[in-house]
């Protein structure tokens, strides 16, 4: 339900809604969303008498009169809400439904409730379709209040809980929003590889894809199977190729009949064959192939290193510098051995490009996209903000409201630190030393946007010597068109900048940063051919949920989350 639905009366919303008095099934199957009933603006109250088909999860279920009928409260995931329902004992064996976790599909008859109860309508079940059923006593998520951290040990499951199910369904909903903005802005979704041979950030914490291990393991246990031959082996078959060899040379010399020489021929072809095989057989060695001491990549899948992504950014320019305005989202990966709750080694990024575009630009894209997606979750996922609110973060909501509504902060580098510095004359300490050049921390993002403004805050123009090779070179030749987006509770949101769109600044920005040439040719030819202004920024999704859920900790908030030491299913 929209924000202005709040302040309507009842009748007025039941109007706007255009409510029927039935409820539609499914697409693609025989039931109802429980959505479709309990998220009405009346609660479900006007589809009173309707017969309907229910299926989902128990929250909670209790016998009640002595056993003679039973309470579930029941969810499909649909919605934060569960619907009530109503199971009499001669319906089915009670004991097997209460069980939290228990999955039922039921046919029934929706009832307006007694007076006084918090419900809006309750099911009461006339039959009872089928039952997962489970044991209490292994089920490993009771309804009892559990810890996000004891959830994650338990990954299979832990979606069934109404936290992690409404933050996927605030996942869903800012996923949905990303693509509806950058449509709306005519951008052309592009996919980008998530195996590369070139490194974006020039950071080198990348994993490594390879087959040469595997191949590595495969051919020792071959080898012991099925040796290599010996030089005795291969001495034998030289003389085999020797004599058939001769034994042509002599039917030639007699000249006996074509079949004959063609026969012998076709013999000596064999023992050539079966030499050479012997002889390439005789080369395989166990282990790592190598050369000059080194690791030979020319043996691996690709014929050179390859990586998981940390960036489709390099990729999806190609297409920016084709069809102007383009976007990516997909997984990245980076090998940092990081235990913090900030950090995953496999998460998602949001990257678009923009054609003929500059620094200014970029600003205005990202502010629009971030002020679009609390918009969204504001419209259409005000349910499980709520949940959220009541749950984790109850000022999540303000904060939604908020940076939707207001114009962004945009300060200088060189003005935010002089900002910081202010701040620490004036008796504030921060972990981290305040300078000229250094990379903002976390702590310094959230002193500005928490503290100085309160407020979401845009800072542009950094040292060139803490950001990446490809960010445009500024006229003082010691910063570059970089901007980050910061926002309140998680610090740096969006980092973004004009790209350095000039062939011989940024050739010599790749070799100044220490990274060779080669891998970066047809980078450098975007520049070389037809060379256009360009911009675009990366946004870290999960960090767009941390932010609107209030939620701490960032393994939470991706449905499978990969750090050091867990990659579970």
């Amino acid at each position: 339900m929209a924000e202005t639905d709040q302040a309507l009366p009842l009748s007025d919303q039941l109007a706007a809604m255009n409510l029927t008095d039935t409820v539609e099934k499914h697409a693609f199957s025989d039931r109802v969303l429980i959505r479709s009933i309990v998220g009405r603006p009346d609660g479900g109250a006007g589809l009173a008498g309707q017969r309907v088909r229910a299926g989902g999860w128990v929250k909670t279920g209790r016998e009640q009169g002595k056993g003679t009928f039973a309470f579930l409260e029941l969810n499909d995931g649909s919605c934060p809400a569960s619907l009530q329902v109503i199971v009499d004992a001669g319906l089915a064996v009670l004991s097997k439904l209460v069980a939290t976790g228990t999955c039922v599909v039921v046919d029934g008859i929706l009832k307006v409730p007694p007076e006084g109860t918090r419900q809006k309508i309750e099911l009461r079940v006339e039959k009872v379709v089928s039952v997962g059923e489970v044991d209490p006593a292994k089920y490993p998520i009771p309804k009892t209040k559990l810890t996000l951290e004891f959830l994650r040990d338990h990954l299979h499951l832990r979606a069934r809980t109404n936290t992690i199910a409404a933050i996927a369904r605030i996942r869903n909903a800012l996923a949905f929003a990303t693509h509806s903005f950058f449509q709306e802005h005519n951008f052309l979704y592009v996919h980008t590889p998530i195996l590369t041979t070139s490194d974006c950030e020039g950071a080198g914490e990348m994993f490594q894809v390879t087959t040469l291990i595997s191949e590595s393991e495969k051919l020792e246990k071959e080898l012991i199977k099925n040796p290599p031959p010996s030089e005795v082996d291969i001495e034998a078959a030289r003389q085999v190729v020797s004599e058939r060899g001769e034994a042509v040379k002599q039917l030639k010399a007699a000249k006996a009949s074509k079949s004959e020489i063609t026969a012998s021929v076709a013999e000596l072809n064999k023992a050539k064959e079966n030499l050479s095989k012997l002889e390439e057989r005789s080369k395989l060695k166990p282990g790592i192939p190598k050369k000059d001491g080194k690791i030979d990549y020319t043996q691996d899948f690709f014929a050179r290193q390859a990586f998981l992504t940390v960036s489709g950014q390099l990729q999806v320019e190609t297409y920016a510098c084709a069809v102007s305005n383009v976007y990516t989202f997909g997984p990245t990966f980076r090998a940092e051995h990081s235990h913090t709750s900030r950090h995953l080694a496999e998460f998602w990024m949001v990257e678009p490009e923009i054609a003929f575009a500059d620094l200014q630009d970029d600003m205005n894209c990202a502010e629009a996209y971030v002020k679009y997606m609390c918009n969204w979750l504001l419209d259409r996922c005000l349910d499980d903000m709520l949940f959220m609110a009541k749950s984790y973060d109850k000022g999540c909501i303000d904060r939604l409201r908020m940076v939707a509504s207001i114009p962004f902060v945009r300060i200088s580098y060189t003005e935010a630190v002089e900002l910081l510095e202010e701040a620490v004359r004036g008796g504030k300490k921060f972990e981290n030393e305040v300078k000229w050049g250094i990379d903002l921390a976390s702590e310094h993002e959230r002193y500005l946007t928490e503290v100085k403004f309160q407020k979401p805050v845009i800072v542009y123009n950094y040292p060139k010597g803490i950001k990446a090779f490809y960010m445009r070179l500024n006229d003082d030749l010691k910063t570059v068109a970089a901007m980050d987006v910061l926002v309140p509770k998680v610090g740096e949101l969006i980092g973004g900048s004009q790209r350095e769109e000039r062939y011989e600044v940024i050739r010599e920005r790749i070799l100044e940063v220490g990274l060779p040439l080669e891998p970066y040719e047809w980078y450098l030819d975007l520049r070389r051919y037809g060379t256009v202004k360009h911009c675009g920024f990366g946004l870290g999704f999960e960090r767009m949920i941390l932010f609107a859920t209030g939620i701490e900790n960032i393994r939470d908030v991706i449905p499978f989350p990969r750090y050091p030491g867990r990659a579970d299913l």
